[in-house]
């Protein structure tokens, strides 16, 4: 299995790696921050994940499970974990103490393609918080990830020629709950929870004001993946020249999950 790497100088063919975790039958006692609890199915939950790694495999990405955690929660949100760059991958320390133990399976399974730089206590960082724009790399401040773990991070990033951007946001979990890039030159956000001006050079395709969740999207083999609820934004996406496949989302979004969160891509050459 090989998929195209656009825009890559050198990566003319890839394989890529989709590693996902299934959903821990504890989901509905997940961490929350700012959501309201509410009832959640868990095979509900089990079925979208399900749906979510098939288009995985159909955009041409090959999905690889890391081993269950059924203990721990919020496992199936592997993004958190880690950060996954060109040629080092990141390891994170998620900044929920529960989620902690999520790292290490992560850490087994990177260290095959990446060497492995790691974020160190008592600094905190979710990968969910970190938006890779080429060469560089915005980190919201967040309840989950703190000043420290950027300065980490910006030492730890610039011998391979990245720029780390500290980014302030509101009103949801995660900065990429509020912004991701859906195309070489665009990004998808919630004007109200980020600034649009902090992505100099990029355009902004503003959210539609009633879906504020809905920025949330993972470009992947020429389409977005976006989820089913959104339909308001999807037109949006739509009208801006961009095939979307959506993926049902409705109890995954109750655990603030969001497309990106259930998914780690790795190009391997």
């Amino acid at each position: 299995l090989s998929w195209t790497v656009a825009g890559l100088p050198g990566w003319t063919k890839a394989m890529l790696i989709a590693y996902t975790r299934e959903v821990s039958p504890l989901l509905a006692d997940c961490e929350l921050t700012h959501l309201e609890r509410e009832p959640l199915d868990v095979a509900g939950a089990q079925a979208e994940h399900e749906v979510y790694e098939s288009v995985l495999e159909r955009l041409g990405a090959r999905v690889r499970r890391l081993p269950s955690t059924p203990h721990l929660p919020d496992g199936v949100f592997v993004e958190d974990a880690a950060v996954v760059l060109d040629n080092v991958a990141v390891i994170t320390r998620p900044g929920a103490p529960s989620r902690q133990p999520e790292t290490a399976s992560v850490e087994a399974a990177l260290a095959a393609h990446r060497p492995l730089v790691h974020v160190r206590a008592p600094a905190t960082l979710d990968g969910g918080d970190v938006l890779v724009a080429g060469r560089t790399i915005y980190i919201g401040l967040s309840t989950r990830t703190s000043r420290d773990a950027i300065q980490q991070l910006t030492d730890q990033l610039a011998p391979y020629g990245y720029d780390v951007i500290p980014l302030a946001f509101t009103g949801c979990l995660h900065l990429k709950s509020a912004v991701t890039r859906v195309a070489d030159d665009l990004m998808l956000l919630n004007p109200a929870w980020v600034e649009a001006d902090a992505f100099t050079g990029y355009r902004a395709l503003a959210t539609d004001p009633a879906e504020p969740h809905a920025a949330n999207a993972l470009a992947l083999g020429g389409a977005v993946i976006h989820p089913l609820q959104h339909v308001r934004t999807r037109a949006r996406l739509e009208a801006a020249g961009l095939t979307v496949v959506t993926v049902p989302q409705v109890e995954l979004a109750k655990a603030e999950s969001g497309v990106t969160c259930c998914s780690l891509l790795v190009e391997v050459r």
